[in-house]
């Protein structure tokens, strides 16, 4: 099985990335996916210079830069006063100093450029309509087990399906995700519906009790990206569900009227509840591994996710490349990523509640820390996630 490919369960950002990096190093792969096409939905993504790491050691960085809007700034603004707190500049001291840019992306355009790659690749083979449903294994080979009753063999199997993931669930067996409660509704609007005084050209975080709302411009400023959460304690998971734009506002009555005008501007609504999961230590099964949501699914406040995948995507493609036991190689992937990974998803829920929604007592604090940092506090903070492409912690 020594020229068997690898399997790869998802063809996601995560999945495709894996493919991509493992072609770089001269390793055969197979994309399964189960949608009928290869495509991504959703809306903006940020992307940190630990993204743009990866890019570059996917072969994709140039057309990567090509896709992204370059923002001058991260402002944090308390939306009950509408006051700046806090600004991290992205200028050139950032460029410099993390060899990368901060930008933001739609998240299908990214998928484009990884999708480009793959289907240019004559290393990657991608299928799809083909639902995953399990595997099996001999020791010397994974084999993924579809719903059609098909096999797919290969001498190692990537589970890259996401949150429910039909391998995580047969590996771990750790049932359905936490659901934070946490809705979030997002809106994509032409520039040109944007309130005047807000088109700014940075990702801008208005922080409230209980609540937030986010938004940036995207695909060269043609459009904005609007995110809208709260706290509605929704015990059901929800994805993509259409609502009303009355249904968005219910709850933002003391939020200042500057950041609550966005909601009236957006249009289409669509609804999700957020979901994670708590960290695990263990990510591999023999010759089946985890990867992106499947292994660390996070919630969005640390603008992570999908950074993380493509940091697994190459962690993974230097450890099989530089292992020739392929067991060894998966072991190192999974020493390499989990402590990172899972420090992610902490600090992702700590975001949340200390960053994006405290009030009282709490955002008075934050105001006055986070208000007190220069440019050199925040490298100082934020070295340790944008400075890595994913080999090391």
């Amino acid at each position: 099985m020594s020229d068997a490919p690898i399997i790869i369960a998802g063809g996601g950002i995560g999945g495709l990335a894996a493919a991509c990096g493992l072609a770089r190093k001269g390793v055969r792969s197979i994309v399964v996916e189960q949608a009928p096409a290869l495509g991504e939905i959703g809306a903006g993504i940020q992307i940190g210079p630990n993204a743009f790491h990866c890019f570059d050691y996917l072969g994709v960085g140039d057309e990567a830069r090509s896709k992204a809007v370059y923002i001058d700034a991260l402002r944090l603004m308390d939306a009950q006063t509408a006051e700046d707190i806090a600004s991290v500049s992205l200028g050139d001291e950032f460029r410099a100093h993390y060899k990368n840019p901060y930008a933001v992306v739609h998240r299908a355009d990214l998928h484009g450029v990884l999708l480009a790659q793959a289907e240019a690749s004559p290393l990657i083979e991608i299928r799809v309509n083909t639902r995953v449903t399990g595997y099996e294994q001999d020791g010397t080979s994974a084999t993924l087990l579809t719903a059609d009753g098909g096999k797919i063999t290969g001498r190692a199997l990537i589970g890259a399906e996401g949150l429910r993931s039909p391998i995580r669930s047969q590996m771990i067996g750790d049932g359905e995700p936490r659901i934070s409660g946490h809705t979030t509704y997002r809106s994509v609007i032409p520039t040109e519906q944007m309130p005047e005084d807000l088109r700014w050209n940075a990702a801008t975080l208005w922080a409230g009790p209980k609540c937030h709302i986010v938004h940036y411009p995207l695909k060269g400023w043609k459009v904005f990206n609007l995110v809208v959460t709260y706290h509605r304690d929704v015990k059901e998971a929800i994805a993509g569900k259409p609502v009303s734009k009355e249904e968005v506002a219910q709850g933002f009555e003391h939020i200042h009227p500057k950041a609550r005008q966005i909601i009236e501007h957006g249009n289409d609504w669509k609804l999700w509840v957020l979901c994670d999961r708590d960290p695990i230590s263990t990510w591999i099964d023999g010759r089946v591994a985890l990867l992106g949501d499947a292994a660390h699914p996070m919630l969005q406040y640390f603008a992570q996710g999908a950074c993380m995948a493509m940091e697994d995507a190459v962690a993974l493609s230097h450890c099989v490349a530089g292992h020739d036991d392929l067991d060894a190689a998966l072991k190192s992937y999974e020493a390499m990523r989990t402590v990172r990974t899972a420090r992610v998803q902490m600090n992702s829920r700590l975001i949340g509640e200390y960053i994006y929604h405290p009030g009282g007592a709490q955002a008075a604090v934050r105001n006055s820390v986070m208000g007190g940092m220069n440019q050199q506090d925040w490298f100082n903070t934020l070295d340790w996630i944008y400075g890595s492409n994913g080999l090391s912690n």
